[in-house]
């Protein structure tokens, strides 16, 4: 009878150990930065297939995404995390809270506010009203770096690494507030005015004028998605 050679079974299971993280550390990052889709089925044979592994190093990565957050198991399958309606009125009221307490920091003169730094996202944006971007769902992601960098200029390390959390938990459906040229349009220009308020120290209005961009994104988001999702999917029904 041939004995198994315990090398190679040792080289085998580093070998898929290797797989499965690489295909989790992918599949993550393009989880993380919106570029799967929230109505796209996770299977374990198309990631196979994609990644050219065995369907065990996949399995791996998926149960470790689940674990994460960023995959959901449903009946029919495994899908992107989507926060339900309850969970998405709960991560808005959170993240206007906490870029509330970044101006409030800058006004109280708390910790070491960079007044540079938001000077440099003005002239950032600046460059958009010059030449506005198309409706595209990935500005998502440059209207994230917005909010996280003008709440770091409060100088709070804590709290940026919070509303990032909550980024990530509200990305599957933000892609839906940059779909028309009116909503583009209006994301530069109340960035500006934001800036612009705190930079001349009128903190209350700031406050006003961010907690009012904050909330019709919301109300846009919940519109949209409502429409391109599932409404079990969206609002947590039947999951």
């Amino acid at each position: 009878m041939t004995q198994e050679n315990p090398r190679t079974r040792t080289s085998e299971t580093s070998s898929r150990v290797v797989h499965a993280d690489a295909i989790y550390a992918d599949l993550r990052d393009r989880l993380m930065q919106g570029k799967v889709s929230p109505l796209e089925r996770i299977t374990e044979i198309a990631l196979a297939d994609r990644y050219e592994v065995s369907r065990t190093p996949v399995r791996e990565a998926i149960t470790r995404l689940v674990s994460d957050g960023l995959l959901m198991r449903r009946n029919s399958g495994i899908y992107p995390y989507v926060p339900s309606y309850g969970d998405l009125k709960e991560l808005y009221e959170l993240r206007i809270l906490l870029e509330k307490q970044g101006i409030r920091r800058i006004q109280e003169g708390l910790g070491r506010s960079d007044l540079t730094l938001l000077t440099q996202i003005h002239e950032h944006w600046e460059s958009h009203r010059n030449d506005r971007p198309r409706p595209d769902a990935s500005f998502v992601s440059e209207d994230e770096s917005f909010h996280v960098m003008t709440l770091q200029s409060a100088g709070n390390a804590s709290l940026v690494t919070v509303l990032k959390d909550v980024n990530r938990k509200i990305r599957p459906v933000r892609m839906f507030d940059y779909l028309s040229e009116d909503r583009m349009q209006a994301t530069v220009d109340e960035h500006l005015a934001i800036i612009d308020l705190i930079v001349s120290e009128r903190y209350e209005e700031a406050i006003e004028a961010l907690s009012t961009h904050i909330m019709v994104s919301e109300q846009v988001v919940l519109e949209q998605s409502s429409h391109a999702l599932s409404l079990p999917r969206l609002f947590g029904e039947g999951i």
